[in-house]
């Protein structure tokens, strides 16, 4: 289809047009302005607002027609009654896709809001003209710093390579918000909205080619055609994997859903089916979407189920395993060779099998950066899990671990870490080892666990 041809111009634009800018911070317009100028944004910036001769010290101009040269990207805050009008105004002036903000369409009970996005549907189908939205926060593309939301503090997300593409702008906050404490690294961020034009299926094939995208993460609350889902995913499955969070599973869900962008969030059980068949990686949490994409972007492939939980104190390598064991990993034994540099490092006082319990070893950090590296290196395990609670006797653990890791060359094999410490401790040598070299730092053992299992689903759907 031809406006989706335009998708790499709306994403990447050269120029960007605001219709609604204001001076005022009670309105989006607003708001917009800043995220775009505060954010970094390098490209032309043309605010439009027919009673200002000046906003954000860039000129104003009356109208859309008004702007001088080419304009690629509209980002339009105007009550819906006026929106028919500027968009029209977008199709003359050769814009390449619309971002709209305005609410007040097919998510209002009033009917006469879904007439007016069917009409705006039909306008901007005849016009090959893609539009995000209605009733969209916008979007954020962070490899060329364009902030095109009307959040500004979006610009602080950590890049990466997960595109996160969901149909509530509300989510998109939560997560990416979660996202700057836990660092969880984005390409691109999109709210949908109602979806007039540009669906979950129209946006894929997008992501499918797009360079600085390397895993996909969708939010779902209900689509008018889930087949076309699974048929645009079958197409992409072995390409870029591809993480789902369905909402709107229970009734007062499917009424909630209906009401917030428009369509019925549907047969839950249709949705699992369709998901599986497109090679689509289910989760049920926020927090599972933001751990498992951010796992699938940094880390090498699990090619087995086969791991290894590594742990400075026992109590949390207990709850990793049992998350392991009921999410289809297997505690395997270890290699002759392996369980004898354990037993060199450990003393018999711990459990020196697979768990294995390094607490005696807190007062030596390269006992235990040796076990670690002696069960990374045994040709039996797949994946490491590594535990590491604060104490004060174990205070140069994350150091030396650091030091260890950016002396040599990415893992061939995933490690998923949990450390806890108190604010400040252990911060910045966690930083420097979270998403680099083949590792992932997570909060808890259940999440590091449930993460590594989650890996192991992907490449069993050939994610």
């Amino acid at each position: 289809m031809e406006y989706l041809a335009k998708l790499p111009r709306v994403f990447c634009p050269e120029s960007v047009v605001v219709v609604g800018a204001s001076t005022n911070p009670d309105k989006l317009g607003y708001h917009v302005m800043k995220s775009l100028v505060k954010g970094g944004y390098p490209g032309r910036i043309f605010p439009v607002n027919p009673r200002a001769a000046k906003i954000w010290d860039l000129p104003a101009f009356a109208s859309v027609d008004e702007v001088p040269g080419k304009v690629d990207l509209a980002i339009v805050v105007v009550p819906a009654q006026a929106v028919l009008g500027v968009v029209e105004e977008c199709h003359r002036k050769g814009v390449q896709g619309v971002i709209l903000i305005t609410a007040g369409f097919r998510e209002i009970e009033d009917p006469a809001g879904s007439t007016l996005q069917e009409q705006l549907r039909q306008m901007a189908s005849g016009w090959s003209l893609p539009i995000i939205g209605p009733n969209t926060f916008g979007f954020v593309n962070l490899k060329v710093s364009l902030n095109a939301s009307f959040t500004s503090e979006f610009s602080l997300l950590p890049q990466g390579g997960i595109a996160l593409v969901s149909q509530s702008g509300g989510f998109c906050h939560l997560s990416g918000f979660r996202a700057i404490e836990e660092n969880v690294g984005f390409s691109k961020v999109v709210g949908l909205g109602n979806r007039c034009n540009i669906d979950f299926p129209d946006i894929l094939p997008y992501l499918a080619d797009d360079p600085d995208t390397r895993v996909i993460a969708l939010y779902i609350e209900g689509m008018d055609e889930p087949r076309r889902l699974v048929e645009v995913a079958k197409q992409m499955m072995g390409r870029k994997p591809i993480v789902a969070y369905k909402a709107g599973r229970g009734q007062s869900g499917n009424s909630a859903s209906k009401f917030h962008t428009g369509s019925l969030a549907g047969r839950y059980e249709i949705y699992r089916g369709a998901f599986r068949q497109g090679g689509i990686l289910e989760v049920g949490q926020t927090e599972e979407l933001l751990d498992v994409a951010k796992a699938l972007d940094c880390l090498p492939k699990l090619r087995g189920n086969r791991v290894a939980v590594l742990s400075s104190q026992a109590g949390p390598g207990m709850i990793a395993c049992d998350v392991c064991e009921s999410n289809g990993l297997q505690l395997v034994g270890f290699s002759p060779a392996t369980q004898q540099r354990i037993n060199e490092l450990l003393p018999p006082l711990a459990i020196r099998t697979n768990p294995v319990d390094m607490g005696p070893a807190w007062y030596n950090p390269g006992a235990i950066v040796g076990i670690m590296e002696a069960v990374l290196d045994d040709p039996n395990v797949d994946g490491v899990i590594f535990l590491a609670m604060y104490a004060s006797a174990n205070i140069a653990l994350a150091g030396k671990m650091r030091e260890y890791f950016e002396g040599r060359e990415p893992l061939s094999k995933p490690l998923v870490a949990c450390f806890s410490a108190p604010p400040e401790i252990w911060w910045e040598d966690i930083r420097a080892m979270d998403r680099k070299k083949g590792v992932v730092v997570l909060p808890t053992p259940e999440r590091a666990a449930k993460t590594m299992a989650a890996l192991w689903r992907a490449s069993l759907s050939g994610g």
